[in-house]
């Protein structure tokens, strides 16, 4: 699955996020083809809390253990 997302809070301001089956992850600075839309997300990192607005899963909110800032608009594909 990949996740190319652009916003603030990221290593890049474009970056690509692929999750391999067996969990482990590869980061790319712009954007990495090819894509099989899926969905769209916005995600807002505040302090430990994580929103999650996202076109297919709706809106989930989470706990982190790491405190930042993020502000994200996100496409995930396949």
């Amino acid at each position: 699955m990949k996740f190319i997302e652009i916003g603030i809070g990221n290593k890049w301001f474009l970056r690509t996020e692929t999750e391999h089956s067996d969990g482990s992850e590869i980061e790319e600075k712009g954007i990495s083809f090819p894509i099989k839309f899926q969905s769209v997300y916005i995600r807002v990192w505040i302090r430990k809390t994580v929103l999650i607005f996202d076109s297919k899963e709706g809106i989930k909110k989470t706990k982190k253990n790491r405190s930042d800032f993020k502000i994200i608009l996100g496409i995930v594909s396949l």
